[in-house]
């Protein structure tokens, strides 16, 4: 990324220690603590899905009042939520409060998420693929650690089989801490770095807001691209609900292998994400979200077919490679096809359609598996059809646009 790494960097230890503390408090420690409480498979899903609801209403609007009033105070609030919220998980006995408390903490990726994402688009010009790309592998990072450290956390290195109260609430502290410091780095590196615009009046400032809504969600381009996303996302939503507890109660696995599985598939997606994202810049978007949105189909249809820890894994690294494929490509296309002043709203809307895939994959997974009783291979089999689907409606669509990138 050039001479834009040193102006980013403080942004990157920002989403690091964001994500960081947000993965402790998802996956495997949440599914482990729904079902703690005494939630079915339909519970668990909700749960887990509930926070990426919070997302499908506010990343649109959080992204496009970015664009007026500015980042600073927009990715603020978000922090300010990724410190606070993991603390209150302190207050949870049964599961109702824990869908409270998890809808809740939807709101710190649901303002943040989209305003970081606009940030890195506004300074990277034609690499914005690439930047992307690398600062999303960056701030993964926290996902990574977190999913095996929260497992760890949860089993005591091996020790204890099954987690009692004290054990998920030591988790959530920790989470909590992460979540201070994103937030105490944040304050320092934007301050003095406000770009609230001026001289405009509310009536000028909500015409601006109501038409770059209505640009970006009148493209279909835009909307293809993002709900081709969704749908992908409805596997990785799975996944982070769902594989945890077949891990533990089907693959006889514990909670410790269930999270570095976890940590194996953002790996993978990590270490070729900034590869792919070059490649997508070279060579065009299309192609590579193709052969991405394959790769996890299949992935994702055979995890219920093996119990074995490495196949699992090997599952789990392919489907990485696909998510990279996917992700590398998809935000940057519906960023080329977008006006420079809407990235925000556009990146708004990306991350709603987004949000309603990864909030749906638990929550549909969670029902076919009621429906199927507790049969993973027609639940995971179901959700992988849809992606292949998908794929040739998404490919013959972009070729009838004749977008530039494919």
């Amino acid at each position: 990324m050039g001479t834009n790494t040193s102006t980013m960097a403080p942004m990157y230890l920002v989403g690091f220690f964001a994500r960081f503390s947000y993965a402790l408090a998802r996956s495997p420690v949440l599914p482990l603590f729904a079902m703690y409480l005494g939630a079915g498979p339909e519970a668990i899903g909700l749960a887990v899905g509930i926070s990426t609801v919070t997302g499908i209403f506010f990343k649109l609007p959080s992204g496009a009042l970015s664009d007026i009033i500015g980042r600073r105070h927009t990715m603020l609030i978000g922090l300010v939520v990724f410190a606070v919220m993991p603390f209150t998980y302190m207050l949870i006995h049964d599961y109702q409060m824990l869908v409270i408390v998890r809808f809740l903490h939807g709101f710190a990726t649901a303002v943040y998420g989209p305003v970081a994402m606009a940030v890195v688009a506004d300074i990277a010009g034609e690499r914005r693929g690439e930047a992307l790309s690398w600062f999303s592998s960056v701030t993964i990072i926290g996902n990574l650690i977190g999913a095996p450290v929260g497992g760890y956390l949860l089993h005591h290195g091996g020790v204890a089989k099954d987690p009692a109260l004290l054990d998920f609430q030591i988790v959530y502290v920790i989470s909590g801490v992460l979540g201070v410091i994103s937030l105490l780095i944040g304050i320092k590196y934007l301050k003095g770095k406000e770009n609230i615009e001026k001289g405009k009046t509310l009536k000028e400032s909500l015409k601006k807001f109501t038409s770059g809504i209505k640009e970006v969600v009148s493209d279909k381009r835009v909307l293809i691209t993002s709900n081709m996303e969704g749908i992908q996302n409805m596997c990785m939503g799975a996944l982070e609900a769902f594989l945890p507890i077949y891990c533990v109660k089907v693959a006889g696995l514990n909670e410790f292998q269930a999270g570095l599985l976890w940590g194996v598939q953002v790996i993978s997606t990590i270490v070729s994400k900034p590869l792919m994202g070059r490649s997508s810049d070279k060579y065009g978007r299309v192609p590579i979200i193709a052969v991405g949105l394959l790769m996890c189909a299949v992935s994702f249809g055979s995890i219920p077919l093996v119990t074995s820890f490495y196949l699992l894994m090997g599952a789990a690294v392919v489907f990485g490679l696909g998510e990279a494929f996917v992700t590398s490509s998809s935000a940057a296309l519906v960023a080329d096809i977008c006006k420079e002043k809407h990235y925000g709203t556009a990146m708004g809307t990306f991350g709603t359609i987004f949000d309603v895939g990864h909030a749906s994959g638990p929550i549909v997974t969670g029902i076919l598996l009621a429906g199927f009783n507790n049969n993973y291979k027609y639940a995971f089999w179901i959700l992988s059809a849809l992606v292949l689907l998908i794929i040739p409606v998404f490919v013959m669509t972009m070729r009838v646009k004749k977008h530039t990138v494919y």
